[in-house]
């Protein structure tokens, strides 16, 4: 598995390299200080599993560089990753395309469940964060959908970050039925992924329970 370490500080670099070597055996963690550097990586490594990213970089804005990752190497997972956390900025970054956001300020152990869930095709969000996102704005209580019980059983679990074959194993029902419950949970939210429909979910302070 190779992954790509985007920090413009080496002992940060140093960190998640030695985090990321927990994660089994096998494992190449490239690095790179800047953007540009990144830039140049991509071209030499067209065989990454997930790009780590750091928020602020000396030549380029987090946004700036989903915007450029996505450009780039679509096919690639970005999990974001800043000193700052904030329920605007991670929202900000999931509609940027990012696969998910964590803080610096996280576990290890943290980091590395925010990295699994990205690896296997799902979107983390930090619950807390989300707790957060939730709140009344402006005094007064977003409307919440009326899903179905099931689809609200997947939806708390797209909301946890899991891929649909994790969700199909949770709930104990077939993978090709959370297809069907997702398929309709994104047309209720009127969204064409699963990122924006969590973030639909939570500006309306939707907080479903298992």
């Amino acid at each position: 598995m190779k992954i790509l370490a985007i920090d413009d500080h080496e002992l940060v670099r140093e960190g998640l390299r030695q985090v990321l070597q927990m994660l089994g055996d096998g494992i190449d963690v490239i690095q790179a200080d800047t953007a540009q550097a990144a830039f140049m990586l991509l071209i030499a490594h067209r065989d990454l599993d997930l790009i780590l990213l750091d928020y602020h970089l000396p030549d380029m804005t987090g946004l700036e560089m989903l915007q450029q990752l996505g450009r780039r190497a679509p096919e690639v997972p970005v999990l974001m990753i800043s000193g700052m956390a904030n329920a605007q900025l991670m929202r900000q970054v999931l509609s940027a395309g990012a696969a998910g956001f964590i803080s610096k300020s996280n576990s290890s152990s943290a980091l590395l469940r925010a990295i699994r869930v990205v690896l296997d095709g799902g979107i983390y969000t930090p619950e807390d964060l989300l707790d957060l996102e939730g709140q009344i704005v402006d005094g007064t209580m977003p409307k919440r959908p009326s899903l179905s019980r099931t689809q609200e059983r997947v939806f708390r679990c797209m909301v946890d970050g899991l891929s649909n074959r994790d969700i199909a194993q949770r709930l104990e029902i077939g993978e090709e039925t959370v297809k069907s419950h997702v398929s309709s949970i994104l047309r209720y939210f009127d969204v064409q992924n699963r990122t924006q429909a969590v973030l639909a979910g939570v500006k309306y302070g939707f907080r479903p329970g298992i």
